[in-house]
This record gives C-alpha cells, structure tokens and sequence, in this order.
C-alpha cells in the first residue's frame, strides 16, 4: 500500500482475485468474501449508472450499520459516486438540512430511519432492509453479473461528504478526498492490518472515526465485523469469539468495558491493536485500558476536516498520558493566538494543522470553510482545530479545551478540563462535564453536571464543597448538579450546548 495513490475499490478488487474465499464483511445477519463482496460492488456501481448517477453525483445513506450498508458504501466509490452518509438518530430538521446541502441522486435508508420519510420526500428512496420506505434493494439492484463502465478516479475528487455538527447542531459537510483516504491506508501500514487482520467496529459508519479504521483494514485484505449498536457484553463475547485482532473505540465505550463486571471472564490475548479518537480521552482511563486490555494503545488526535494528526502511542509513552502524543510524520501542528500569530514554545494557543490528508472544503459553503483556515507566512494552508493546547518540552501536546468552551470569568481564562480533572479525583464520581453560564457578577461562572459511580454516597452540596476547597478562588463552582448521564454525540462526545441549555431553562 506504498502507492503514492490507487483506491480501496482498487484493492478489494485485487484481494478478490487473490484470497476470493477470505471474509471481508461479517454482521450478525451476513458475511461476504472477497469475492462476492466484489461482485457486489460492481453491481451497485452498475445499477447506480443505470440510473443515470454519474461520476461525482451525490448519493446519501442513512442507515445503522450492516453488510449492505458497507458494500453499498464501496459500490459507489466504484462508480466515482460521492457518498454522504447521515445518522438516523439526527432530527428531522437536521435531516432536511442536509439533504438540501448534499443534493443526493438517490437517498438509501433502513428501518432505523423513519424520520428520513419526511425530509427526503421529493427524493427517490431505496430501502436497504424490509421495513424501510422506498424501493425495495432487490428490486433495485441489477442482476448478478452486471459489470459497471470503469471510471478513472483522480487524488482531488470527492470520495464521501461527512456531516460533522460537532456541539453547534449545525451540520457541515465536510468533503473528504480520494487522495485523503488514500493517506489513511498508507499510515495504516504501521498498524498491522492484514489478510490475518479481524477488525470489530461498534461505531457508526456515517462517522469519520469509524471510515479511518474501516477503509484501511479492507485495503489491506482483513476482516471487518460490523455491530450495528454498541453493547458492552455483547462487544465483548465478540471479540473474544471471533479472536479480534484491531479494533476502534470512542472513551465512553472503553468506560463501559471497564465498568463491566464481567469484563475479566472473556478472553482478549488475539487483541494487537486498539484505538481512540473523537472525545477527550483522560489519563487514569488510558492507563487502566493499557492495565486490563492486550495490545497496543493508540490514540488519533485529529478533525474530520483533517489538516494535522497528533499520534499517542500510549504503551510505549505510559508517562504521557495527560497528552494526546506528536505530530504524526509528515504533519504540521502549529499554535496560534487570537490574532493569529504563531505563539512562543511553551505557550498556549489554538490547534492549527497541515497534512497530507484534509479536506476539500465544507459542501456548498465556502465561507465557513474560510473560517477554519489559517495561512502562514508563506501561504501554507492550516485548518483551524478550535482547540487550545500547549507543546512539552519533548513535542507532545496537552489539550487544555475547546476554544469555544474555555469560560472567562472575571477576566480569568478557566478551562472546564482542569475542573473535571480535579473532580474526577472524587471517589463517588464517574463522569463529569464543566460548563460556564452567564453571571452578571463575573461575566461567566462554571457550572459542574456529575454522573455520580453506583453507591456513591455524597451530595451535590458536599461535592461542591469538597472541589471548592481544593482550586483557586476563580476556578470554584457556582453550581453543581448531578445527572443520570450526559448527553452525548452518535460518538461519544459530550454536548455541552445541550448542558448550557439544560441550565438555562433550570433558572
């Protein structure tokens, strides 16, 4: 995969021809070989120009994880089609928004769905399972054997649109490159993927954190089982069923495993190689992870937009783990101030990063990809990560907050990370989120949501009191309530909009 370009369509080709039996696919439901999983793509692909879809013409996918939906996925990018994957879990309104920035040919759903049926409805829609709205697939679909006309797939052209809302709620599609996957495979070359290669993924193949796993063990001949919904125990039975060998999982996902009773019964010695990305990932649980799990440990620190990748190789770095590792090969991360000027070593600043592998640009709305921009002094492009870290001594960087979270309080600069770090220490807590509200007094003032462990045995009143005693005077808590759990995106990731809202109609 030392290529300097070729595509993952091209190379599950290859792998059918060579090892046309060895399993590409599995679900609970299904499993394809190499082989019919080629077959299958070509069908797609063929089907999709049938239809008039050209090359570079949008295709969106809403559906839960499962064999067809991959397939479905690889078909298109066979044909040079564009695909838009959307989680069924979005609002209606969210929905329509975007479909309307994607302008898809055809919108493919499953059952998991139903809220699609109103926002697509001038769409032609094609159900990929029963009870899904539209067309049925094998009515769709064209008969075995159909071959597609090639298409010849440049770097720059449009591989998927990732709808990336963030916390804002405000969908962007964010247009990833032939030419940015392709860098994913390469780095995956260090990973060990291959033909041997088992990868589970429980997280949602409408996400970029799970494409960055999912692409590359394919290109490389592995086996990837898809779960449609994350379970702790069942992740667990099959992992050790099926000997996994790689795997990627967000933060709360490794919690839950490691809260679970039962996590010691199951054999894991296949594991080589795990991962994590899309949320903070905090030191104590890393190193439990490293303590309790095979295997190497590697976090991705990164932005679908792409533009820089910090790389934390945890098992061999056990005294960093408050960071999220260096610049990966070939990246350039920089800090920049308010006013975009590069800080001094040792400063703190915002994230900015150049790569190999960034985006196109936001679909349709070129201003706002303006806006994460950052050019230097000799025109190099950057994308703005809107976080705020600091380099150590040794290039590692420390991740203080998201720009937009940090909370100035009385012309203080407070960062929700060090709140929760201190609070964490806690023995009855077990998740906890630091948000700053409005106060007339200060300007902004942090607020603290706690999901307190099983048994634990304290009060709002004395947890407050307890963190307030241990932090400076700017850093106390005006306020501390507890919750059942936080909420959180489709991968992991705390919504603290929805907490400031939460607050805000609380008073």
């Amino acid at each position: 995969m030392q290529a300097e370009f070729d595509t993952v369509a091209a190379c599950i080709r290859h792998h059918a021809r060579n090892q046309p039996t060895h399993p590409a696919l599995q679900d609970e439901h299904a499993q394809l070989s190499y082989a019919q999983l080629d077959a299958l793509m070509d069908r797609v692909a063929a089907t999709l120009q049938r239809a008039g879809v050209r090359q570079g013409d949008v295709v969106a996918i809403c559906a839960l994880n499962s064999v067809r939906m991959g397939a479905l996925f690889l078909g298109a990018l066979r044909a040079g089609v564009v695909v838009a994957p959307m989680a069924p879990s979005s609002s209606p309104e969210a929905l329509a928004s975007m479909l309307g920035d994607a302008q898809p040919r055809l919108v493919f759903v499953d059952a998991a769905a139903p809220a699609l049926v109103q926002a697509a409805a001038q769409l032609p829609c094609v159900a990929l399972e029963p009870g899904a709205p539209g067309q049925g697939w094998d009515d769709w679909l064209a008969p075995a054997g159909s071959q597609p006309q090639p298409v010849a797939v440049q770097p720059g052209d449009a591989f998927n649109i990732i709808y990336s809302s963030g916390t804002t709620g405000v969908p962007k599609g964010i247009v990833q490159s032939h030419g940015m996957r392709w860098a994913h495979v390469r780095r995956g070359a260090q990973y060990g993927y291959g033909p041997d290669g088992r990868t589970l993924l429980s997280t949602p193949l409408y996400s970029n954190t799970t494409l960055v796993i999912f692409f590359p063990t394919l290109a490389y001949g592995g086996t990837v089982v898809l779960m449609r919904k994350f379970g702790a125990l069942a992740y667990l039975q099959l992992a050790a069923q099926l000997r996994i060998t790689h795997t990627m999982l967000v933060p709360v996902q490794y919690q839950r495993l490691m809260a679970l009773a039962q996590f010691g019964d199951f054999d894991l010695s296949a594991l080589t190689q795990k991962f994590c990305t899309s949320a903070p990932f905090h030191a104590a649980l890393k190193a439990e992870v490293l303590a309790r799990m095979p295997g190497r440990l590697t976090e991705l620190y990164g932005m679908t937009e792409g533009g820089g990748t910090c790389i934390l190789d945890a098992h061999l770095h056990p005294d960093k783990l408050h960071t999220v590792g260096h610049p990966a090969p070939g990246h350039d991360i920089r800090l920049i101030d308010e006013d975009g000027r590069e800080v001094a070593p040792g400063e703190t600043g915002e994230v900015v990063g150049h790569s190999p592998s960034m985006m196109n640009g936001y679909h349709g709305q070129s201003d706002k990809t303006r806006e994460v921009e950052w050019f230097d002094a000799a025109g190099k492009r950057f994308i703005r990560t809107g976080d705020v870290g600091r380099f150590d001594a040794d290039g590692f960087l420390t991740l203080l907050d998201r720009r937009k979270d940090m909370i100035i309080s009385g012309g203080f600069n407070i960062y929700p990370s060090d709140l929760e770090a201190q609070l964490r220490e806690h023995p009855a807590v077990a998740d906890v989120a630091v948000v700053g509200v409005p106060s007339e007094q200060w300007g902004e003032t942090p607020v603290a949501f706690v999901v307190l462990r099983a048994g634990g045995a304290t009060s709002a009143d004395e947890l407050r009191d307890w963190f307030n005693q241990r932090v400076g005077k700017t850093q106390r808590l005006a306020d501390l309530r507890f919750t059942p759990e936080l909420p959180r995106s489709a991968i992991g990731k705390v919504l603290k909009r929805e907490l400031r809202e939460a607050f805000a109609a609380q008073n």
